[in-house]
């Protein structure tokens, strides 16, 4: 009888130690993240406001951006320059660091600094020992599949020494991909109030990031197995990508490209994501949202992206392209059949949605962007907004070929290429022009002297008539 009570005692005080253990670990004022969320749907969509633009979705993030990832057109965005946590996606710019500055085979030694800088049943790691040494390349397959905080912290050490001499690196990175509101403490973006970016300044960032083959491929890879060998000998690592957007995965996406997540406390859900389909490459960035949501606002974005707007090549559309200070005409031969010195790039494109025709878009040449082959660029706007680049080029792949000895040769033999829209100029008519020009203005030249002389003339006998009538002397020899 006594060893029932006993156990009823037992039970009855587990029972009040669980009852007040879940009573003191739930905040009296608990936040209600999804209602915040489902509050958000109702902020507003700048890129709504475009007259004539197609509607993009309500969803639940603080920030979102949808842009082409090699015009950098914007073609939705949401509270785009507001100053929010990273978390993980700050892997993005630590990695595109690493590529620009390593090699792949590179040796990158985990120290007793990176490894002990986790919390190991908190973030995510890869697991491997203080001494061990992996290449740059099986680093980076670390970060980006497993999202290992302690990898981008070895990275970085391996890079700049430390972490403080990295983040002014990642910060000056930052800044010369364009991001002016943002600042990077660490390489993994585990939380610092401090540390911090926007929707836009990552997407100049993913848009580099994934202008890289090799970083795009390694966070497209959904498995990775870290291998054993004398400087790594611990077995069994094995890493797999968070993403849900991934082929096989419950928000699998199949124009998927590549994809990165992050989360903290503070940041709560961030994903951005690369899509190819149509001819259009997209990026989507997405701040500050709640599971599951962060995978929907993808989707939603890029479907919205890929119903509503196509890639316009300016040489298949438009024809008689002109600049609106008339520097140039398409297909203008200035004067004559004659030889190509500049050409628009057939390769370029501008982003169009299709509620839109070039005839109402805006241009403007610019002569900041150039490099050995392109002279200007002509910018491409709807409303001051962005559409696209043209570079205007040298065509420096043709030969000019002049056969003085044939009477027919208007100018050069040549083989056109089907470049576009081109300028023209021909050097023989040019020199006729400038023979016509010399000659006009010699028969001005010689016309005005003529009057000049017959002036001069016409007072000569003047005077010679008023000495006359005066009476007075004169010698012949001064008239």
């Amino acid at each position: 009888m006594k060893r029932k009570n006993v156990k009823k005692l037992l039970l009855n005080c587990i029972t009040l130690i669980v009852f007040f253990s879940f009573l003191y670990s739930v905040p009296v004022n608990a936040i209600d993240y999804k209602k915040e969320a489902e509050a958000r749907k109702s902020m507003e969509i700048e890129s709504n406001s475009y007259h004539n633009w197609p509607l993009g979705p309500a969803i639940g993030a603080e920030a979102a951006i949808l842009m082409d990832a090699n015009t950098g057109a914007i073609l939705y965005e949401k509270n785009i320059h507001a100053k929010l946590y990273p978390a993980s996606i700050t892997k993005l710019l630590s990695t595109y660091i690493a590529v620009q500055e390593c090699e792949l085979d590179e040796m990158v030694t985990f120290s007793e600094e990176a490894v002990q800088s986790i919390h190991w049943w908190e973030d995510a790691n890869m697991g491997v020992y203080a001494g061990s040494k992996l290449t740059v390349e099986e680093v980076l397959y670390g970060i980006l599949v497993g999202s290992a905080n302690e990898a981008a912290y070895a990275i970085a050490e391996h890079i700049s020494g430390n972490l403080e001499d990295f983040s002014v690196l990642m910060n000056k990175t930052a800044k010369e991909l364009g991001c002016n509101n943002s600042n990077f403490i660490t390489p993994n973006g585990i939380h610092d109030d401090n540390h911090y970016t926007t929707a836009y300044d990552m997407a100049l960032i993913a848009k580099a990031f994934f202008s890289n083959e090799t970083l795009t491929k390694m966070s497209a890879t959904t498995r990775f197995d870290v291998p054993v060998t004398e400087d790594q000998p611990r077995e069994g690592i094995i890493l797999t990508a968070k993403s849900q957007l991934h082929p096989g995965k419950t928000y699998a996406y199949s124009s998927l490209i590549g994809t990165k997540t992050g989360y903290t406390d503070q940041s709560r859900q961030t994903l951005v994501s690369c899509a190819e389909k149509n001819g259009l490459k997209l990026i989507c960035v997405i701040l500050k949202e709640e599971m599951p949501a962060q995978y929907t606002d993808t989707i939603e974005l890029f479907d919205y992206g890929f119903d509503n707007f196509e890639a316009v090549y300016l040489n298949e559309v438009d024809n008689q392209y002109s600049i609106d200070n008339h520097f140039f005409t398409t297909e203008l031969d200035l004067l004559g059949s004659s030889k190509t010195i500049l050409t628009l790039n057939p390769n370029d494109y501008i982003v169009l949605p299709h509620t839109l025709t070039v005839e109402n878009l805006t241009s403007g040449v610019s002569y900041d962007d150039k490099n050995e082959t392109s002279v200007a660029t002509i910018n491409y706007y709807y409303q001051k907004h962005l559409l696209g680049k043209i570079n205007v080029e040298l065509a420096t792949n043709e030969q000019v070929i002049f056969d003085f000895g044939n009477q027919n040769n208007n100018l050069v033999n040549i083989v056109k290429k089907d470049s576009g829209n081109t300028i023209f100029i021909n050097v023989i008519h040019l020199l006729i022009s400038f023979i016509l020009i010399v000659v006009f203005f010699t028969i001005i030249f010689s016309i005005q002297s003529l009057a000049r002389n017959r002036t001069m003339s016409k007072r000569r006998k003047n005077k010679l008539r008023k000495h006359i009538m005066n009476g007075n002397h004169w010698d012949i020899h001064k008239y």
